[in-house]
């Protein structure tokens, strides 16, 4: 599994009508790609949750990594940089995903928080911690997934929760959901790490 994302941060005086437009004519799209586990169409209002930007910020968790190279190679993405421009695009390689309580509703909001390594931490228990507290998420009223997933360049991890109801403010950067494409969720697995495994 490989978690993804890129951010689109517009204008603060932005039409986000424009956005939702977008998604709702073209979000439907990803809905049947090979490849793809999910993409949650996450956006940021300036304002709303404590947001200081307008940000179109979609998240992916990809069961074939070859996938995630055919959709940033593809015409759909090629839109993106058209009307856009080319965005840095985050990838992180998976170590946790679970469905939750609320699996089968529509989720209404995803939160992501990046936790950066201190250089003197012991990687295998701080990976353990974070790997618990998301077995703990995954059982909780109101979570539709969560994700953990790591970047050993920038040694951080994101922790990614999809919620069907608002989402805590303690979770993370908190965005709209607008749209799931989620044609293969049952292909992403556990990601857990093997008990003993080495770092």
């Amino acid at each position: 599994m490989h978690a993804m994302q890129y951010a689109l941060t517009l204008p603060a005086d932005y039409d986000m009508r424009i956005i939702r437009h977008r998604v709702e004519s073209k979000g439907h799209l990803l809905d049947d790609f090979p490849g793809l586990g999910l993409k949650a169409y996450g956006i940021r209002e300036r304002g709303v949750d404590g947001s200081p930007v307008n940000q179109y910020a979609p998240f992916y968790l990809w069961a074939d990594p070859e996938a995630m190279n055919r959709f940033l190679l593809g015409d759909g993405f090629r839109g993106v940089v058209r009307d856009f421009g080319r965005p840095a695009v985050q990838h992180w390689q998976g170590l946790f995903h679970r469905p939750g309580p609320a699996s089968d509703a529509a989720p209404r909001a995803f939160t992501r928080r990046t936790e950066t390594l201190a250089e003197r931490a012991d990687l295998a228990t701080v990976v353990a911690d974070a790997v618990a507290g998301h077995e703990e998420l995954a059982a909780t009223d109101g979570v539709h997934t969560t994700a953990l997933a790591f970047d050993p360049r920038h040694w951080e991890l994101v922790h990614f929760t999809l919620w069907t109801d608002g989402a805590p403010q303690s979770a993370g950067d908190r965005f709209q959901v607008l749209h799931l494409s989620a044609p293969g969720t049952g292909r992403l697995g556990t990601g857990r790490l093997g008990a003993g495994q080495q770092w």
